[in-house]
């Protein structure tokens, strides 16, 4: 089951295969790698609108594309239409392609802002915060929800007609409601009636951890592509894998070996060039943790890892670290 190329609005993207926006894991250097490693298209990290217009450090950080390996997004979340204009000329103007609007998390601190997946109990407003988004700019803008607030409210099909008039290009829809924030399996089944809804690119996300997974997500949902997220997890090449195997040219290899230490060398090296020392450091152990889970004498490395305050020290540590020479299978290593 080959998959085809989707137009976004003018940009075409070849594969449809994305990584997802996840705070604090799919930074800059975290996308950089993935697009390296094969990802056809990589979204930022959350950007609050209003933050962003006040220049804080960290959204201007998340701001900045992955380079050219990749198609790549910036995704914006508020909940007034002014700010989210402001913030979407910002966008554009930095040189961003393509504009994604957050309607999909779950967290409290963002819904109880009434953004993210909170919008999604009142279709006006979410109107009002699109039109205004896709009147600001010239680049497509995409837009990213759950299947509704909670099993009594499943409105993404109305909620992406909407969007569609609006002038939204693509569509994201994670398989769950918000109140099962990552609880229970997501629902493949009841995003058929999304795609079915509207006459643009729909992509399925939830639990698509392996080829096998994304094959099942992209036949029950009818979606034209799929969207990774929890499953990269110390797996950034999880997304080329899955876009080679819809190709139906065979996933490339997990690396393992010096590969894998060359590649988790480079990812620390990466954070701790985008945040500085002191920011790089902590950014890096959710990473180690994930990179080493069920390896032999992983959980030690990564406590001396985290405890360790020299760049240098943590890096001969990781050199010396007796990577597997045989990668895990797919499953185990999403």
């Amino acid at each position: 089951m080959a998959i085809g190329p989707i137009d976004i609005g003018g940009e075409r993207l070849a594969v449809p295969v994305a990584l997802a926006p996840m705070a604090g894991i799919t930074d800059r250097p975290f996308r950089r790698l993935a697009a390296r490693l094969g990802a056809p298209y990589v979204v930022s990290e959350m950007v609050a609108s209003r933050e962003m217009l006040h220049l804080r450090p960290l959204s201007a950080i998340r701001l900045r594309t992955a380079g050219d390996e990749a198609l790549s997004a910036v995704q914006l979340a508020g909940c007034e239409a002014h700010w989210m204009a402001e913030a979407a000329r910002r966008v554009e103007d930095g040189g961003a392609r393509i504009l994604d609007i957050n309607m999909g998390c779950p967290a409290k601190k963002v819904t109880n802002g009434y953004s993210g997946s909170a919008l999604m109990r009142d279709p006006d407003k979410a109107l009002s915060l699109i039109e205004a988004t896709v009147n600001a700019v010239t680049i497509p803008v995409t837009l990213k929800m759950r299947l509704g607030w909670d099993e009594g409210s499943m409105n993404a099909p109305q909620i992406a007609r909407l969007a569609e008039a609006a002038g939204v290009r693509m569509l994201v829809v994670h398989g769950r409601t918000r109140s099962q924030f990552y609880k229970g399996c997501a629902d493949w089944r009841a995003v058929r009636a999304v795609v079915e809804a509207v006459d643009i690119p729909v992509l399925v996300n939830g639990d698509i951890v392996d080829p096998v997974t994304a094959r099942r997500a992209l036949a029950q949902s009818g979606a034209a592509g799929v969207m990774i997220g929890r499953g990269t997890q110390g797996a950034p090449w999880l997304a080329g894998q899955i876009a080679d195997d819809l190709q139906e040219v065979g996933p490339r290899p997990s690396p393992a070996g010096s590969e894998l230490r060359d590649l988790v060398i480079e990812h620390y090296e990466g954070l701790l060039s985008c945040y500085g020392t002191r920011i790089g450091l902590r950014a890096a152990r959710k990473h180690f943790g994930w990179y080493l889970a069920g390896r032999p004498g992983g959980a030690d490395l990564r406590a001396r890892l985290v405890r360790d305050d020299d760049p240098q020290a943590v890096i001969a540590a990781l050199g010396g670290y007796a990577w597997p020479a045989v990668a895990d299978d797919l499953a185990d290593a999403a």
